[in-house]
């Protein structure tokens, strides 16, 4: 049985016999501040090729009330089983599917998601329908090649709002009746309704004019800063109206802050939803805001690629993802007078580091990935498809010129507007503005799995000049378990050379003769320019960041770099040496010891706050999980001691301050630290600048409920202070982090036994059991996650499965022990292949840990 899946070949089957016209529903929604179900009416015009034919429509939901095709109406007990409703016969030509279903409001972010804000008690709805959840709200033919116009129908509470993809009407009695869309897909439409705050204003250019909306609960209204959100706003829509030679192609542009959201945004024609967390209730550093605007743009870009134009097939997911994430970024360093200029650092920083991370588990895969239903692509929004992907149209960017590249893709939009594409599609429209032959560029980037490592080869002479330099590229191994071979790609790179000014104290680049770009191929690859010339201190592979590779320093290049890695003047150099550190700790080639060393010796000169905060949260993971367990405490008390002191020195009120304020309540341990959370706390003792508001004391009082400090009366207390849906979330996570035996099992238990938790208080939940520094009170828990995980990923959504599949896997618990248990059950379990994936990645983490930690005492 199908169950809610659907295969590739049904898909292909379903659009080769169909073409879909228009969607008419009719959402009675008047009782949704009681929640339960609500009333669904679907009227669908379609053609079929032949007569007499078969096929079906989607629906999850409790009910099947009516069913009329052609007139006839058909047995609900008889066509709905397992998520479909089967049509037979069908005419040739023109077919109409009228559905009376009565569907449920979720509490897990998919399909038509419900939340009652604890401040003023109302329901506030949205959907959220990537990948195949449309059909939980209305029947649809859930698959992206079969677009159709939509028109919503909408009948609510009155005071409320309602938003779709289309202008917003004026109601008349209570119901909304919106205009029909453009052709889209399904998984695009959207409906966001309750009584939201919102401000609005347009964007105009060139006699264009675009009404543009910010909605958010109002309970969050004073906090919204929609002047900024705005101007990124209209930043997005000049650059990309410029770059893509297309206007945009809907109606009006909304963003909609909503709550409990899954994922960080979501493409919705015309209507965009962003998780509300976005909306800043205390101070945050200007990497949170780089980070917000990073995901508006992201948005913004897709309403062109993946809304406008629409990948045929899931497969093609990366490319809608990495041309979104790729486009963001280079619209924030490029566009006239962006904030960011600096955002491929922030993206080598961050991006990078997860790609790298994913594309060394067993379950790495190509950029196009084999998607051979929707199981495999709810598991496939990773940091391939994102991070990965984009780091390789970064590439392609490099191999085949910006200029040619946005020439290509203006050509792309315009032959394909409103329809669908596969990957061949936009690199056809490339080959003829670039003039390179992109198929072998394909194979060797897009359908093969691994990293490459670049090492430089040198040779100097007595008086250090260079007389022999190449560069050796090397395919390791794929991790065991992945498809497919190593594959040594072709590169287009950067060298940068760098020497120290002695009047700045900085490492510079020579601006006219300390670059060289060229292509690497094979497995050597000489590079004559270099040879006669002085050896700089350092030379860095990949400078700029072109490529998509591991990089390694030569031996004086890192020795050098070691001693003076926070000199940089440049940003970019700087990340990716950190980034180069991080990945030979990760690889047991640099030992955790060593690279806490290292970030304590260049992290002060460290003036990138994104690149701060990635190095807390890296130095923190490495002395868990990566260090030797006879050092971790020692460790620990040399990493508190730097964080507490960086956070007295820091420059008052500044963003620097305010990360090492995290960083130390995070790892804060002695009596006399703890004292000073509490102290901080009550304000009985202050540091100058440091404003203890409402995020940070709950920063604060986590870590004291985790090493027992506080109970519940105290996070109890909190919540009086703070008794709004993000207070109720981090209180969850409070109770959860206490190290006792009870609140272990009552956080496990609110979990596993029941199923009532929304999605975010299920997440904070799992978020607070974990404690690295907890382990033996959490081991006993190991046996139990392989005796229910099966049966919690067979009776849960996706969302809420994948949050327990991930966040309850003993990964704290780094030894040979857990990865026999692992092995033990994924041998006899026999878990489908989504399940499989999540518990073999998180497998392999532990085994990283291992190789880590025994370099670590090696070393020691």
């Amino acid at each position: 049985m199908p169950g809610t899946n659907l295969t590739r070949e049904e898909a292909q089957a379903r659009a080769k016999l169909l073409t879909v016209d228009s969607y008419e529903i009719e959402l009675d929604l008047s009782g949704a501040q009681e929640g339960g179900t609500y009333r669904s009416v679907t009227t669908v015009r379609f053609d079929s090729a032949d007569t007499g034919a078969e096929s079906f429509i989607d629906l999850v939901a409790p009910a099947a009330l009516e069913v009329t095709l052609n007139g006839d109406a058909l047995d609900p007990d008889e066509v709905f089983k397992d998520s479909r409703i089967a049509l037979p016969g069908l005419l040739a030509g023109r077919n109409v599917l009228r559905v009376v279903a009565d569907c449920a409001y979720t509490n897990t972010g998919e399909g038509l998601h419900r939340f009652v804000d604890p401040v003023d008690q109302q329901a506030y709805l949205y959907t959220q329908f990537e990948v195949p959840d449309a059909r939980r709200v209305f029947a649809s033919f859930e698959q992206p090649d079969l677009k159709a116009t939509f028109q919503f129908t909408v009948t609510a509470p009155s005071g409320w709002t309602v938003i779709s993809n289309s202008p917003t009407p004026e109601p008349k009695d209570d119901v909304w009746r919106f205009e029909p869309t453009p052709r889209i897909s399904s998984y695009i439409t959207a409906l966001i309704v309750g009584p939201y705050h919102s401000v609005h204003s347009v964007y105009e250019a060139d006699g264009q004019t675009v009404p543009l909306g910010i909605y958010c609960r109002p309970s969050l209204a004073e906090f919204l800063d929609s002047d900024a959100i705005f101007a990124v706003t209209r930043q997005g829509f000049e650059w990309f109206q410029e770059k893509f030679d297309y206007a945009y192609p809907f109606k009006k542009y909304d963003q909609l802050f909503v709550p409990e959201f899954n994922a960080g945004a979501m493409e919705n024609a015309g209507a965009v939803t962003i998780r509300d967390q976005y909306v800043f209730r205390s101070k945050v550093t200007d990497a949170a805001y780089e980070t917000r605007a990073e995901t508006i743009l992201h948005e913004l870009a897709h309403m062109w690629f993946g809304d406008l134009v629409t990948m045929e097939w899931w497969n093609d997911l990366w490319l809608n993802e990495s041309f979104a994430t790729y486009t963001s970024i280079a619209c924030q360093a490029d566009a006239p007078g962006s904030r960011w200029p600096h955002s491929w650092t922030t993206f080598a920083n961050s991006m990078k580091t997860w790609a790298y991370r994913q594309d060394q588990l067993p379950s790495t895969h190509p950029i196009m990935a084999e998607i051979r239903d929707l199981d495999d692509v709810l598991v496939n929004f990773d940091g391939i498809t994102y991070a990965k992907g984009a780091s390789v149209l970064k590439q392609l960017v490099a191999y085949v010129g910006m200029d040619a590249f946005f020439a290509g893709v203006q050509a792309y939009f315009k032959q394909h507007a409103y329809g669908n594409t596969r990957l061949s599609d936009l690199l056809g429209a490339l080959e003829e503005t670039s003039g390179r032959d992109l198929k072998a560029w394909s194979k060797s980037w897009l359908e093969t799995a691994g990293i490459n490592i670049l090492r430089p080869v040198i040779e100097t002479d007595a008086d250090g000049v260079i007389t022999s330099f190449a560069i050796r590229q090397e395919a390791p191994a794929l991790p065991a378990g992945a498809k497919g071979e190593p594959t040594l790609r072709p590169h287009r790179i950067a060298v940068g050379l760098y020497d120290l000014d002695e009047d700045s104290g900085k490492l510079l680049r020579d601006e006219e003769n300390g670059r060289i770009e060229l292509d690497v191929d094979g497995e050597l690859t000489a590079v004559p320019q270099l040879v006669g010339r002085r050896r700089p201190a350092v030379i860095l592979l990949n400078d700029d960041d072109l490529s998509y590779s591991k990089v390694r320093l030569d031996d004086a290049s890192l020795a050098f770099v070691t001693e003076h890695l926070g000199d940089f003047d440049a940003s970019l150099p700087r990340a990716l040496c950190w980034a180069s550190a991080w990945d030979m700790t990760r690889d047991a080639e640099l030992a955790t010891h060593d690279y806490l060393s290292l970030v304590l010796s260049g992290i002060g000169k460290e003036s990138d706050i994104g690149v701060v905060q990635s190095l807390q949260r890296q130095v923190k993971l490495a002395i868990d999980l990566y260090a030797d367990p006879a050092a971790r405490e020692a460790l620990l008390t040399r990493w508190t001691d730097a964080t507490l002191a960086h956070l007295r020195s820091a420059e008052a009120g500044s963003d620097h301050q305010l990360a090492w304020a995290r960083a130390f309540a995070a790892t804060a341990r002695t009596p006399e630290q703890l004292d000073l959370l509490d102290a901080l706390l009550e304000g009985t003792q202050t540091i100058e600048g440091l404003a203890v508001d409402t995020e940070l004391r709950w920063s604060f009082v986590q870590r004291l409920a985790a090493v027992g400090r506080f109970d519940e009366d105290e996070i109890a207390g909190e919540y009086e202070r703070d008794k709004t849906a993000a207070g109720e979330r981090h209180a969850v996570a409070a109770r959860a982090a206490r190290p006792t035996p009870e609140a272990k099992a009552e956080a496990w238990a609110s979990v596993i036994e029941s199923d009532k938790l929304p999605n975010a208080l299920q997440e904070a939940v799992i978020g607070g059991f974990v404690q690295t520094d907890q382990r033996e009170l959490l081991e006993p828990y190991t046996d139990k996650y392989f005796a229910v995980v099966k049966e919690v990923w067979d009776s849960r959504s996706h969302e809420i499965a994948q949050q327990i599949a991930i966040g309850f896997y003993p990964a704290v618990q780094v030894s040979q022990e857990t990865l026999a248990k692992t092995d033990a059950w994924l041998a006899s379990a026999e878990p489908n292949a989504a399940l499989k994936r999540l518990v073999s990645e998180s497998r392999s983490g532990v085994e990283r840990a291992l190789k880590a930690q025994a370099a670590d005492a090696a070393a020691s």
